[in-house]
């Protein structure tokens, strides 16, 4: 727990209709087989004790007896497990009967929680024999310990762990979260960090895709994580087949399920990552809290009640080995969505484009060509944009300028380009400009130090912006922003333009773009070089071709694997984690492709360079936001340019990080 994650499951037991004997035992398995797993939270589904489907049979003592006598057992029997565990059970309490979560851990009931809403409609009759839960908490004796305790009643309970101050749970049941004031909105509200669902949802077609969005949708509102623990398929079939539908979300990622429908009774488990929604709260400043006057269910004294916490400790330590996937591609769409999400990408390039073209007036645009995947990624964004504002592709002028690293393949793949999409090509050698200015310098060509590389660069963005002024044209930049996060631009050179379409991409996902478009967008020629563009190592060719005229400056041999470099970005800005979580996470996702040596040579240089080059990006050029982050000093990242990365890197000297 000391990086954030805490192990979570919610289970579907194997059960018999109103035999809570037969239920508790199989539940002590669950709980049991849960606790051998390291997990920290266990939620059984609504009225798992008894069973949801007892129908008329809850107004008999015997069943209510039964039940308490059941849930008392499985209570000691968690006796010596550090687990939060919360199950399902039929509370009878001063002449009316409950619909209740009993929330229990090492022996001892925490709190006993009622469902607020009772739904009566439909297949649903909960009014004909349970009592609304209230808010307002009452103190109940503790019948199992006989030790004159007493427990907290009501639905406004939060169970906060006293030594992780960051982890608050708090109960809501099945229709609670499907009603327009949920009961998790004031607990988040109050501080819940963690939302638990006894649930008995049945197997309506298209439910379970709705249940689905509810619960990303609710944990993403409330920035929380959602556990859903629904009732299986052994309750009773007379009217009703119920799906066992077990869900875990974070912040509107689902992060895992199983339907017991086809998986049979168990459970699913994985980790929810307290410090990412610790940093999303703290970031998120439209996000309420309790020390801010907030509605309840919509009555106008509604925000008078307040939570009563109840303590409990869990221990703090890592979970050793994780079961949650962790997405070494994070910018890269997935699933089925996946074209449509990249189709929306180009789309937003290309209609800040067309802003800034009908802002300035112009027609014309002028994109420096080098049969790169940056450059090839702004041309086809021109292409689309002079296609949707109905302008003449023949006013996108593409300039490609050969210098002292121009390799015949990407030369060639430059004027095919140009020449595929309909653009105006014109090439400039610029040979002869930069070996003059050398001269002007004094500084020897045969010296390939950084004045050498940077000088091709700077003339390049010379002649792109005389251009400009010559024929009336925009200049679009092609840097990426992956290359912004780590300077690697020349300053004053391809640092700079006039619109630059591609600030907002990440590299990986660069890539990604360029090959959609030349799998369905295009074909024949233009597919055919789009995909030979892919095929080229990425390089700013500044420096001599090898001896076979390939491309010998290779750009990841020296700042390292972009899909690194993507990976550490997306958890340092989107996630807001530390290093040493950053390195945890990456050795997870990379497992098997990167050795953890690799992984840490490359974190560190990461953290070097995003702190050293901010002042490139502090003066960087305007740009659409296309993923969830983005780095313009005017948008998402406001840092100073002399910030200092030391307390960052200190991190990564830990000597035990690599054992």
């Amino acid at each position: 727990m000391q990086d954030g994650y805490i192990r979570v499951a919610a289970a579907t037991p194997e059960m018999r209709v109103a035999d809570p004997e037969f239920n508790q035992k199989n539940m002590a398995v669950l709980m049991h087989e849960a606790a051998r797993e390291e997990v920290k939270i266990l939620v059984f589904p609504e009225l798992s004790v008894s069973g949801y489907t007892c129908g008329d049979l809850f107004f008999q003592s015997v069943l209510i007896e039964a039940s308490k006598r059941a849930l008392f057992q499985l209570v000691k029997e968690s006796e010596g497990l550090d687990m939060l565990v919360f199950a399902g059970v039929p509370w009878a309490w001063e002449g009316k009967l409950y619909n209740a979560a009993c929330a229990f851990r090492d022996g001892k009931i925490l709190a006993v929680i009622p469902k607020t809403y009772l739904p009566n409609y439909e297949e649903f009759y909960e009014q004909r024999y349970f009592t609304e839960g209230i808010r307002e908490t009452e103190y109940i004796p503790d019948e199992m310990s006989g030790e004159g305790r007493k427990i907290p009643f009501g639905t406004d309970i939060l169970l906060c762990c006293e030594n992780i101050p960051e982890l608050k749970v708090a109960c809501e049941i099945c229709e609670d979260g499907w009603a327009p004031y949920a009961p998790s909105n004031r607990h988040a509200v109050a501080g819940a960090t963690v939302i638990v669902n006894l649930s008995a949802s049945d197997a309506v077609s298209g439910k379970k895709e709705f249940r689905r969005q509810l619960i990303r949708a609710q944990s993403s509102r409330l920035l929380c994580a959602y556990i859903y623990a629904s009732a299986g398929t052994d309750e009773s079939t007379s009217d009703l087949v119920f799906s066992g539908h077990d869900m875990i979300a974070e912040a509107g990622d689902l992060l895992c399920e199983r339907i017991g429908l086809f998986e049979g009774n168990g459970f699913c488990m994985t980790e929810i990552d307290l410090m990412r929604l610790e940093f999303e709260r703290r970031r998120t400043t439209t996000f309420e809290n309790r020390r801010r006057t907030h509605m309840g269910d919509g009555g106008a004294d509604a925000g008078t009640v307040r939570h009563t916490e109840t303590g409990f400790c869990i221990e703090r330590e890592n979970v050793p080995v994780l079961t949650r996937q962790i997405d070494p591609s994070p910018f890269i769409p997935k699933g089925s969505e996946r074209s449509e999400q990249l189709r929306e990408m180009v789309q937003i390039q290309a209609a800040g484009l067309i802003k800034r073209l009908n802002h300035t007036g112009l027609k014309r645009v002028i994109i420096g060509l080098s049969g790169g995947l940056d450059s090839t990624l702004a041309l086809l964004v021109a292409v689309k944009a002079f296609r949707l504002a109905d302008l003449a592709a023949k006013d996108i002028i593409c300039v490609t300028m050969p210098a002292f690293g121009t390799t015949d393949r990407t030369y060639d793949n430059a004027c095919s380009l140009a020449r595929t999409a309909g653009a105006t090509l014109r090439e400039i050698d610029i040979k002869a400009s930069v070996l003059q200015h050398f001269k002007d310098i004094g500084h020897d060509p045969e010296v390939h130090n950084a004045a050498y590389e940077n000088a091709q660069a700077r003339e390049r963005t010379q002649i792109l912006m005389d251009l400009s002024n010559d024929l009336g044209a925009l200049v679009i930049g092609t840097g990426d922003m992956s290359e912004n996060a780590l300077g690697w631009c020349t300053y004053n050179g391809d640092h700079m333009s006039m619109y630059a379409v591609n600030i907002g991409v990440p590299k990986t996902l660069v890539r990604h773009l360029v090959r959609y478009y030349a799998e369905e967008e295009t074909s024949g020629k233009l597919s055919e070089v789009l995909l030979d563009v892919l095929d080229t190592p990425v390089s700013p060719e500044l420096l001599p071709p090898d001896k076979d005229g390939k491309i010998a400056q290779k750009t990841e041999d020296l700042v390292g694997p972009y899909e690194l470099h993507d990976f550490f970005l997306y958890q340092v800005l989107a996630a807001g984690l530390p290093p040493k979580r950053v390195f945890r996470m990456a050795r997870h996702a990379f497992a098997g492709q990167y050795e953890d040596e690799v992984i840490l040579k490359w974190l560190k240089t990461f953290y070097r360079r995003f702190f050293s080059q901010q002042f490139k990006r502090s003066c960087s050029v305007d740009g659409p936001k296309v993923v969830c982050v983005d780095l313009s000093p005017r948008g998402s990242l406001r840092m100073p340019s002399d910030a200092a990365a030391d307390a960052w890197l200190s991190e990564l000297s830990d000597e035990d990080l690599l054992k």
